[in-house]
């Protein structure tokens, strides 16, 4: 809203030239973000306690989590808050992707708002059907992806890092391909999100990187040289991921460890399911395996145990997710969300480097 006014302007007075700019535009959503974010926090935290909205623990989950019960919860509201108040401020609101891309972001945090209110009334970790949650996803991001391929000419070329002559037309399967991706990447995200601090840091490292991937990807000459797809308006996506880094940052502040707050469903299928868009969006769908690798891990742990223990009855972690593991391992939590940490930045280095390597 803001940014349309201030276009405007640009027309009478050249001093506004400057909010044209992707870039200039991008350290402002950046800005507000973070400030609203971290503002609004301790006001926030505040009110949750007052209404008593915390944590439910898993029962079978670690004895050291069982202190964990009755933090605060439901912080992804906040994070979502922060990056709606930055968006609508400085972004482009004239471009489909914006939409499609905060659409599904919103929409996955209702499902998980849902799940989370249940969880609270009902005092359990169990919260909304697994089933019935997935159901919604997959239709939300289903007709996200239709709607821009009939409507706007979205690509269906699915490209792969490393090979540049490895190019697939899936046509109308890339709708279930693309739901694939984004409902994948939103509970794998969800599954991570066990330790204070341990599913935001990657979430921010994983935003960075497609930071930098959405402004190639909507910058003709730039995705020329590198050999990559070009999609007309993507780079708008770089100043979307800047909200999700700065809001991520701001709501890290108060859940590092020990943590005063948590995100709840709301924040990590929101968050996963706003990955999973821009990485379709930006063309880097394969990609998203190794920027998102922390994840991909902690969702192929739980799998790998779910199906040993059915064939065989024989558990092959001592908890899953695997981050829980390394906990009865004897790892110290601090210690385990650092590391977690180290690795995302490793794997985004790594997935930047297929930019040339194509």
């Amino acid at each position: 809203m803001l940014y349309s006014w201030l276009h405007s302007l640009s027309d009478t007075y050249s001093v506004f030239n400057v909010f044209r700019y992707i870039t200039f535009r991008t350290f402002l959503s950046f800005l507000t973000a973070f400030f609203v974010c971290w503002l609004v926090g301790p006001y926030f935290i505040k009110h949750l306690m007052r209404k008593q909205v915390g944590q439910s623990i898993r029962e079978d989950g670690p004895e050291a989590h069982k202190k964990k019960a009755g933090t605060p919860t439901m912080g992804g509201l906040l994070i979502l808050f922060s990056i709606g108040i930055a968006t609508l401020l400085w972004a482009d609101l004239s471009n489909p992707l914006v939409w499609a891309l905060m659409g599904v972001t919103f929409s996955f945090g209702l499902i998980g708002y849902i799940d989370d209110w249940f969880k609270i009334a009902k005092k359990n970790s169990k919260g909304l059907s697994g089933k019935l949650r997935l159901v919604l996803e997959f239709a939300v991001s289903s007709l996200v992806v239709f709607g821009l391929i009939s409507y706007f000419n979205f690509s269906t070329v699915v490209t792969f890092p490393f090979f540049k002559d490895m190019i697939f037309d899936m046509g109308l399967l890339y709708i279930p391909f693309a739901a694939l991706v984004i409902v994948g990447c939103a509970n794998a995200v969800n599954l991570t999100d066990g330790l204070d601090g341990l599913a935001i840091a990657p979430i921010i490292i994983a935003s960075g990187t497609y930071l930098l991937l959405s402004y190639v990807t909507g910058h003709a000459g730039l995705a020329e040289y590198l050999q990559i797809a070009y999609v007309p308006g993507a780079g708008e996506l770089a100043l979307l991921a800047s909200t999700v880094i700065a809001a991520g940052l701001g709501f890290l502040w108060f859940n590092t460890y020990p943590a005063q707050i948590f995100m709840g469903d709301i924040g990590s299928l929101s968050l996963g399911g706003f990955l999973g868009t821009i990485a379709v969006l930006s063309k880097n769908e394969i990609l998203l395996a190794l920027i998102g690798g922390v994840f991909v891990v902690e969702a192929l742990s739980v799998i790998t145990q779910v199906i040993s223990f059915k064939l065989t009855g024989k558990r092959v972690f001592r908890m899953a997710p695997i981050h829980h593991h390394f906990e009865l391992k004897g790892v110290d939590e601090p210690k385990l969300i650092v590391r977690f940490w180290i690795i995302s930045i490793l794997l985004a280095v790594l997935s930047l480097s297929t930019l040339k390597l194509r």
